[in-house]
């Protein structure tokens, strides 16, 4: 069978075992039903998320002139101390901005790679730490608006990590933590204004990933530079697909690219 569609960031489920889906316009993949099977993925061309064109994609999905004007592309998403919604203080889109940002937010610890600290909206609970490929997490403080979770990520991010290695992370090469102590010793860097919403007395949560085998030496498939691949699917971890070979598919950074993909 052949599919084709666009590229979009795979849809998760969080089971004994997290399942994965892949949005193909007319069918939806069961990619765990496709692990220790060949698969084939073609690039095609290009489609933005936002305007729907045949544009080369520029950065989250979506072409230059829209990753620059839209709302949802803002500096605010990837930096969250720089929301204004709160204040009243419009950046593109001021209705936009204050439907997304004027929401709770969490603050968390999650461990992929490594303790890291981040921000998501309290709706994107346990997404987020799916797509970053954590086997634990747990959070920190739950604030009225992103400001305040930013904030927070940046007091934070002076005495913990905010980034993954995702070598290291697809490799499984990890260590459990106790991500309760984690978060009673990051207390004290809370900012005041944060501190009334400190989460106390919560467990972590334990995610399974579908992998029957891990890389040693994961390789990044770049579709544009290799426009036809086919290898076995080994697992998925985070947004990745992991091969047999020991290619990995990092289909979060490649939305926007219309592929074929036969099974």
């Amino acid at each position: 069978m052949i599919y084709q569609g666009v590229l979009k960031k795979m849809m998760t489920e969080n089971n004994t075992e997290i399942q994965y889906y892949l949005d193909m316009k007319t069918d939806f993949l069961n990619m765990n039903q496709l692990i220790d099977k060949d698969i084939s993925i073609k690039f095609v061309g290009y489609e933005c998320l936002n305007c729907h064109l045949e544009k080369k994609i520029y950065r989250q999905g979506f072409c230059k002139s829209c990753f620059f004007d839209i709302p949802s592309a803002g500096d605010w998403i990837m930096r969250p101390e720089l929301s204004t919604a709160h204040l009243d203080q419009e950046d593109r889109d001021l209705a936009y901005e204050k439907s997304v940002q004027l929401q709770p937010h969490i603050v968390y610890l999650a461990n992929s790679s490594n303790v890291k600290v981040g921000v998501t909206r309290k709706t994107q609970v346990p997404t987020r730490w799916i797509d970053q490929g954590a086997h634990e997490a747990i959070e920190i403080v739950e604030v009225p608006n992103r400001y305040l979770a930013g904030i927070t990520e940046v007091a934070l991010k002076e005495h913990v990590a905010d980034k993954t290695n995702w070598r290291k992370m697809l490799k499984n090469d990890i260590e459990d933590e106790n991500l309760v102590e984690w978060r009673d010793k990051l207390k004290q860097y809370i900012p005041e204004e944060a501190m009334p919403y400190f989460i106390e007395n919560n467990a972590e949560t334990n995610l399974n990933f579908p992998v029957s085998k891990y890389p040693e030496k994961p390789k990044s498939l770049n579709l544009e530079k290799t426009p036809t691949y086919t290898g076995k699917l080994a697992g998925i971890k985070g947004q990745y697909l992991i091969f047999d070979d020991e290619t990995v598919f990092n289909i979060r950074s490649n939305e926007g690219l219309v592929v074929s993909v036969e099974v």
